[in-house]
C-alpha cells in the first residue's frame, strides 16, 4: 500500500490505520486498488487544475494564491452574469438563480399550520416586542410562518427556544407533515436588525429550517472579495441538505418514536462512538473539526453525510455553469474531496474545494489570512466510502438506512 502513507497526511490519520481499513473493506466488498485508485485520481485532478491555471510553481503559498484568485475571478464573472436573472435586486435574482440551478425533488414537510399552533401555545414575546405588537395572529396576518421561524433563533432567548421545541416537537407524528416544494425566502426589511445579528454571529447570510423545507437569505450586503460565491454556494448545499433530511422525515414517519427521531435529527446529534471495530464506518453529521480539531473522531474511518450535499451543490453549479458563455465554474467540478502536500512534503495540506477556497479568499481579505481544509478533508473519507460500496445513490441508500445508528456495519 504504497499511497497509505501520502493519503494519510492529507486525512490527518495513521497510514497503519488506513492500511488495515482497506484490507478489511476489501475482504467485506471484494474492491481492491480503492485506495491507490483514490490517491492516482486525487494527484491527477490537482495536475489537471494547476495546468489549467497555466502555473509551474508548486508551493503551498503559489497554489493557495492562485486558487484564491480563480474564486475572486469566477466570482466576478457570476455577478456580470447575475442582472440577466429575473428579479427586483441582486439577493432576489441569487435566488431565483439557485432555484435553476438546483436539481432537487418535492419533500416531506412539516405543515405551516403545525408551526402556527406552535407560535400560539408558545408566544415569543421578545418578537411580538420588537414588532410591536401584542398579538400573535397579527403577526401572522402578515408575515409567513417559515419567516416567523427563521428569525426567533436570534430574538428569543435560548431558554425559550429549547423549551418550546422539546414540548412543541415532542407530540408530532407522520400526519403533521406532508408532501411539498422547498422554499427560498428573501427575508424583507423588517427584519434587518434581526438580520445583522444572524450575519455578525453566523458570518454568512443564509441559514435554513430543515422541518419545514425552507431556506432563508438575510438582505445584508457584505461586500467582501469571495462572500457572493461562498454564500451561493452555501445556498447550493442547503438544498440537498434539505432533501436528503426530508428522505430521513419520511423513513422514521411510521415509528413509534417519530417525534424523538426528528428531534435528534434537528438537534444534529453525534453519538460519542470513540473507536469503531474493523469494518465499521462512523456516521457523523457534524464538522467536528470546527468545535474541537482533536476530537478522536476525527481519527477514525467515517462518512459526512455533509460532504454529500456539498459535492451535489457544487456538482449543479459546476454544471449548469458549463454552456453559459458569460461565467463558467466548471474548474472546481470534482473538486470538493481533492487535496495535497505541497512544499517539500511539510504537511502543507491545500484543499481545491470550491468553499474552503472561497473561505479562504474571504479570510484573506479581511486580513485575517486563514487557509481552510475541514470540508475537503471529510469530503476526501466520504468520497473513499462512496467508492467502497459502488457510487453516490448507494451511499444515500445506505446512510439512509443506518443513519439513526451512527456506524455502518459491513
Amino acid at each position: 500500500m504504497e499511497h497509505c502513507e501520502p493519503l494519510a497526511k492529507v486525512l490527518n490519520v495513521d497510514p497503519a490505520m488506513l492500511s488495515n481499513l482497506d484490507r478489511e473493506m476489501e475482504i467485506r466488498t471484494g474492491k481492491s486498488g480503492t485506495l491507490d485508485k483514490i490517491y492516482k485520481d486525487n494527484c491527477a485532478e490537482m495536475d489537471k487544475t494547476l495546468s489549467l491555471l497555466d502555473t509551474g510553481d508548486r508551493s503551498a503559498n503559489h497554489v493557495r494564491g492562485i486558487l484564491r484568485s480563480a474564486i475572486l475571478t469566477n466570482e466576478k464573472e457570476l455577478l456580470k452574469y447575475l442582472p440577466s436573472v429575473e428579479g427586483k435586486n441582486e439577493f432576489e435574482k441569487a435566488v431565483n438563480l439557485s432555484k435553476k440551478v438546483a436539481r432537487v425533488e418535492r419533500g416531506f414537510f412539516l405543515k405551516k399550520n403545525r408551526g402556527e399552533e406552535i407560535l400560539k401555545k408558545h408566544q415569543p414575546e421578545h418578537l411580538l416586542e420588537y414588532l410591536k405588537t401584542g398579538n400573535i395572529d397579527d403577526v401572522l396576518s402578515k408575515h409567513d410562518v417559515a419567516e416567523v421561524f427563521s428569525v426567533l433563533r436570534f430574538i428569543e432567548s435560548e431558554e425559550w427556544m429549547h423549551e418550546t421545541f422539546d414540548v412543541a416537537y415532542s407530540a408530532f407524528t407522520k400526519d403533521d407533515f406532508e408532501e411539498r416544494n422547498i422554499e427560498v425566502k428573501v427575508l424583507g426589511p423588517e427584519w434587518h436588525e434581526i438580520a445583522l445579528k444572524f450575519v455578525a454571529k453566523k458570518h454568512h447570510n443564509v441559514s435554513h429550517l430543515k422541518e419545514f423545507g425552507v431556506i432563508f437569505l438575510n438582505p445584508i450586503q457584505e461586500n467582501i472579495p469571495g462572500s457572493f460565491l461562498r454564500d451561493f454556494s452555501l445556498f447550493m448545499h442547503y438544498y440537498h441538505e434539505i432533501e436528503f433530511y426530508s428522505k430521513l422525515f419520511r423513513r422514521n414517519a411510521d415509528s413509534p418514536d417519530f417525534a424523538e427521531k426528528l428531534k435528534s435529527l434537528l438537534r444534529g446529534d453525534v453519538p460519542e462512538i470513540y473507536k469503531s471495530e474493523p469494518g465499521e464506518w462512523l456516521v457523523v453529521q457534524r464538522y467536528l473539526w470546527k468545535i474541537n480539531p482533536q476530537d478522536p473522531r476525527l481519527f477514525l474511518p467515517r462518512v459526512n453525510p455533509e460532504s454529500m450535499h456539498w459535492a451535489r451543490g457544487e456538482k449543479d453549479i459546476t454544471e449548469y455553469s458549463e454552456p453559459t458563455k458569460i461565467f463558467n465554474l466548471r474548474l472546481w467540478h470534482n473538486l470538493d474531496w481533492v487535496g495535497g502536500i505541497y512544499d517539500g512534503g511539510r504537511d502543507e495540506i491545500v484543499s481545491f474545494d470550491l468553499e474552503d477556497n472561497a473561505m479562504s479568499l474571504v479570510s484573506f481579505m479581511e486580513g485575517k489570512n486563514e487557509s481552510f481544509n475541514y470540508h475537503q478533508r471529510e469530503a476526501m473519507w466520504t468520497k473513499i466510502f462512496e467508492e467502497y460500496v459502488g457510487g453516490d445513490k448507494e451511499m444515500e441508500k445506505i446512510l439512509i438506512e443506518n443513519f439513526d445508528k451512527a456506524v455502518v456495519k459491513f
